[in-house]
């Protein structure tokens, strides 16, 4: 059971670096996921996603109450299954702003600026639409543009052309600002997750062994080394030259944790022996906070007829003869970027347009058709952390965003909500919209919006930054992603973020796995 590359989590990252480092046949590598496949049909239809938050697929996680949103306790789905995120996400491709991965490399990350890693993105892409400075074809994620758009899509981008927002053809091009479709991870209208997109043609590799199903329980460490890995059936794996650590922004500090690497303090507490000290580990977690208007249409103008089981099967037919209809939306492809403040160095409101409501968990269902508009405020100042309520790593982990610890968030997130609402109500959606139904008329000042809030507002499911990047010493990773004080350790996912990107974060993750596997296949000389 010794492999060269132990990788534990097969999400986004951990498929990138399980299919590129097994490239070499000479290299013998084992990729471990503790969920299952993703065979069913949700996982590849790209309306699935609406079964995703409810609870398929994932850990079934909440966070811990949010003590400046009146103790909430919000639910946080995170992927339990091959593919991660990426297979269970809204397939919205975003990399976010230029002037994130400035901001890395000017806090010490050197090579990670904008230009050093916007080869990586190319390099993962095969885009249907574009082949640039900004885009590339032939790589193996599916980049596409939707198949399925509807009227009131281009009603919104109208609506916001109205308040001086202007149409952006690629916002993952030159510019971010505007609003406009967002390419998806799909190729031929069906999801390209990192498990299709990377595993699937790696599968029949003699020297990659993948398994599902495996929980991983403990990274050994031996005088200083990570040697590799106990499982929860106790199984003891060896890796001859690395521990590659990609479970995410939740999974990986937890992990770290259970290993006895992180706070002393924290461990001892917890019931763990310390093997190794690092304070920072499960620290500086970021995340973004959604806030939503849902509104009745004056028609059936979205997708919502389409969830009673006549309209279902009449959308699964449509989809298979034609790949298009409600089957093949994501039902969030329409959205945009622009400003809460004004002079913000970039973008800080993303939006996303939901073809329906009560799409997402938690989040209503009106009787009659709606249509919901999401905002969320882009880099917030609040830090919170990822701890163990125990050393049962049955238990769930604490999850604490601490959303709102910073005033600063809660105004620009009322802002951008807001904001939303005023797009909402312009002219040109007025033939689509009957009435305002959530927040609604009755909320009015800032005290009624933050009360608002604190009963609906969600996770834009964007953890980050719990295992930092860094070139200073209480960094969890240096630069090239390798474990500040363990040798043959390294991390490669959200979680090494120093700070969030501008955006969603999965094709971030990918790009983070190629730049991982290319930084280890030249020091290794693969």
């Amino acid at each position: 059971m010794v492999y060269d590359f132990i990788i534990v989590g097969g999400g986004s990252a951990g498929c990138v670096l399980a299919a590129r480092l097994s490239e070499n046949p000479e290299v013998k590598v084992l990729l471990l996921e503790a969920g299952g496949g993703d065979r069913h049909p949700f996982y590849t239809l790209p309306a699935g996603f609406a079964k995703m938050t409810k609870g398929i697929g994932s850990w079934g996680w909440h966070t811990v109450p949010q003590r400046h949103m009146n103790d909430m306790s919000i639910r946080f789905t995170q992927a339990k299954v091959i593919g991660g995120g990426s297979t269970i996400n809204a397939q919205i491709y975003t990399r976010g702003n230029r002037l994130d991965y400035d901001e890395w490399r000017q806090m010490g990350c050197t090579g990670w600026g904008y230009d050093d890693v916007l080869p990586f993105f190319k390099k993962a892409e095969d885009n249907d639409t574009y082949d640039n400075d900004y885009h590339g074809k032939g790589g193996p994620l599916g980049v596409s543009k939707p198949s399925a758009p509807l009227p009131i899509c281009e009603a919104y981008f109208r609506a916001a052309g109205e308040l001086g927002i202007p149409f952006n053809p690629d916002m993952t091009g030159e510019k971010q600002d505007g609003v406009g479709y967002y390419q998806l991870t799909q190729k031929h209208a069906r999801r390209s997750s990192a498990s299709k997109a990377y595993l699937g043609p790696a599968r029949h590799r003699a020297n990659l062994t993948i398994r599902t199903g495996v929980e991983t329980r403990r990274i050994r460490i031996e005088n200083g080394r990570a040697t590799g890995v106990e499982t929860a059936a106790g199984e003891v794996l060896t890796a001859g030259r690395e521990v590659l650590l990609s479970s995410g922004a939740i999974g990986s500090p937890r992990l770290l944790m259970l290993s006895g690497i992180g706070p002393a303090a924290h461990l001892r507490a917890a019931g763990i022996e310390t093997v190794f000290n690092h304070p920072e580990v499960g620290e500086n977690l970021q995340d973004h906070l959604d806030l939503f208007t849902i509104l009745e249409c004056a028609g059936d103008f979205t997708y919502d007829k389409y969830a009673r089981p006549f309209w279902s099967a009449v959308a699964g037919l449509q989809y298979v003869l034609t790949r298009k209809g409600p089957v093949a939306s994501s039902l969030f492809e329409t959205g945009g970027f622009w400003y809460a403040e004004q002079d913000a160095r970039s973008p800080d409101i993303q939006f996303h347009l939901g073809l329906g409501s009560g799409i997402e968990a938690g989040v209503e269902k009106m009787i009659n058709p709606g249509v919901t508009l999401n905002s969320a405020y882009l880099r917030p100042r609040s830090r919170g952390s990822v701890r163990l309520k125990s050393a049962n790593p049955a238990d769930a982990p604490l999850i604490d965003p601490n959303y709102w610890a910073d005033p600063h968030d809660r105004d620009m997130s009322i802002r951008g909500l807001k904001l939303a609402q005023e797009i909402m109500h312009q002219d040109a959606l007025k033939p689509f919209i009957k009435r305002e139904m959530l927040p609604g008329p009755a909320v009015k000042t800032d005290d009624d919006y933050f009360a608002y809030a604190c009963r609906h507002a969600k996770t834009d499911h964007h953890p980050a930054g719990t295992c930092r990047m860094g070139a200073d010493e209480r960094a969890v990773v240096d630069p090239e992603l390798k474990f500040n004080g363990i040798n043959g350790l390294r991390v490669a996912d959200a979680s090494i973020m120093p700070t969030l990107i501008s955006s969603n974060t999965n094709a971030a993750a990918i790009m983070i796995g190629e730049k991982a596997a290319d930084m280890i296949a030249r020091e290794h000389g693969l």
